[in-house]
């Protein structure tokens, strides 16, 4: 399916869609002052060891030091000293204070640092060069068994006639590429870690050594395919990086490259600004009248099928198959699009045919081979749940763009105008009494509830009954006031002393 890329580039913002068939399948967010750090390479420190998580936390200079697990270590690693012996318990890898060259995996997420690894590695078109290791891997997506031959082959002689002995991973985009396609790549991947080795000794920790190139250049390397028809760019700086870029690594692609000058905006001109308001939403809409509705969570991310305004034409069996096969293609555009990653639980409608079950996996397994992120997914559960994961590197999109609500602190709800009744008669009732056992007497003065509109509605009126008895009961007089700025479930309570006797 044809496909399109739309780069939209200003001073405090850089987006990248990916639309296949006029539809997009995938966004990429960079805001001027949180551009993502998944690639970078730097010089940190050993901060803390965590024995019991066998992990440490290494300083690079970001905000929060970054996550280093043992796993992560063991291997070849690249020390500033000497080699770290292998070893399984991370207090004879690493010690606190030590130098030592690490990568960052995953992005900072939700208050958390970055994933570290010492396992560097440096893509380029073609190719993923692991300059520690000797280890030759190919992509899982290249099947044809005769090309992997010949891949695996070129590089091995590619090694020997360039001598270097650093490992390199083949990337699906190298399926068909020509020996001087490939042949360039690694010339250039061997000059960055050149660069880096020496650029390593000026640089005193925490300090960076390398940087993962820009966003949209990225992008454009990773993802333009045999199926990318056009590239449109609507920022003359940024085309013409772009163009140099393409030219020098892919210049199949330079006839695709287009700067968009057009007065309405790109995003706008493609339908796309609309599209990712919706991608923000918790339902979904499918066109036969059902819907999803996805929540993500700390753990994981919840989908639940729903047959919605679909009646089906035959039987309840028949609506409920129907359903859940527009919905396993559905939800894999819906993870890619929002970038949803860790463990997905998705909740079909009960099916009692085997084979309508087995449909539906089938249906959710081709949906997802597009996607480029790692994905495995489950069979059918005893309670007819399908579990699946996705590999998170970075924020998703709601992440992105969106923060915790400062009505519910971040809970999605908020107490109902009944419960903050409720606890204001409690709060009444609990202070009177206080203070009806400190002072032997009821004393004097009244009570004045500030609160919400819809609260003090609901106090003169469903509890005003209520209300009445509070007052016999305190011997007190109740007074109710209304405050604009006070938000759901927000209240105060004051007693307003008698001038001639304080309370």
């Amino acid at each position: 399916m044809a496909e399109e890329l739309l780069i939209n580039v200003n001073p405090f913002e850089t987006r990248v869609a990916l639309l296949s068939g006029g539809s997009i399948q995938e966004l990429h967010l960079a805001r001027s002052e949180g551009y993502s750090l998944t690639g970078n390479i730097y010089v940190g420190r050993v901060e803390r060891i965590v024995p019991g998580m066998q992990a440490a936390f290494v300083n690079v200079g970001l905000e929060r030091p970054g996550f280093l697990h043992v796993r992560d270590i063991e291997g070849p690693t690249l020390m500033l000293g000497d080699e770290a012996p292998p070893a399984a318990d991370i207090r004879q890898l690493l010690h606190e204070g030590q130098e030592i060259m690490v990568q960052v995996a995953k992005d900072p997420i939700s208050g958390k640092g970055a994933r570290l690894t010492c396992q560097l590695t440096i893509a380029s078109r073609y190719l993923v060069m692991m300059p520690l290791t000797d280890h030759v891997g190919i992509s899982q997506r290249i099947e044809d068994e005769e090309e992997r031959g010949r891949l695996r082959d070129l590089i091995d002689q590619l090694r020997q006639r360039h001598e270097i002995s650093v490992g390199f991973i083949i990337r699906t985009a190298a399926e068909g590429a020509s020996a001087d396609l490939i042949e360039m790549d690694i010339q250039v991947l061997a000059g960055i870690w050149q660069k880096i080795l020496l650029k390593k000794r000026d640089v005193s920790s925490p300090g960076i050594v390398f940087q993962e190139i820009p966003l949209h250049t990225r992008i454009v390397r990773d993802l333009a395919g045999p199926n990318l028809d056009r590239i449109y760019i609507d920022d003359q700086h940024t085309f013409q990086r772009v163009h140099e870029f393409v030219e020098d690594f892919l210049p199949q692609f330079t006839d695709r490259l287009h700067l968009y000058e057009q007065r309405n905006p790109l995003f706008e001109r493609f339908g796309l600004e609309e599209e990712l308001n919706r991608a923000l939403a918790k339902k979904v809409p499918l066109k036969s009248g059902g819907h999803l509705v996805i929540e993500q969570t700390e753990a994981m991310v919840t989908v639940d099928v729903n047959t919605g305004g679909y009646l089906g034409t035959s039987s309840l069996e028949e609506t409920v198959f129907r359903t859940n096969l527009e919905a396993a293609q559905a939800v894999p555009r819906q993870l890619r699009l929002r970038n949803l990653g860790g463990i997905i639980v998705i909740d079909f409608i009960d099916m009692m045919d085997p084979e309508h079950q087995r449909q539906v996996l089938r249906t959710l397994e081709k949906a997802s081979e597009e996607d480029p992120a790692r994905i495995r997914i489950e069979g059918f559960s005893t309670l007819g749940l399908v579990q699946m994961s996705r590999k998170r590197t970075r924020e998703s999109l709601l992440q992105q763009v969106c923060q915790a609500c400062s009505e519910c602190a971040g809970q999605g709800v908020v107490k109902s105008p009944q419960t903050t009744c409720v606890e204001v008669f409690r709060a009444i009732l609990q202070d009177a009494r206080s203070r009806c056992a400190a002072d032997s007497g009821i004393g004097t003065g009244e009570y004045l509830i500030r609160a919400t509109e819809d609260v003090v509605g609901r106090l003169l009126d469903e509890d005003a009954d209520q209300l009445a008895w509070l007052s016999r009961e305190t011997g007190r007089d109740v007074r109710i006031q209304v405050e604009p700025s006070y938000g759901p479930g927000q209240f105060d309570i004051m007693l307003v002393q008698d001038a001639r006797r304080p309370a």
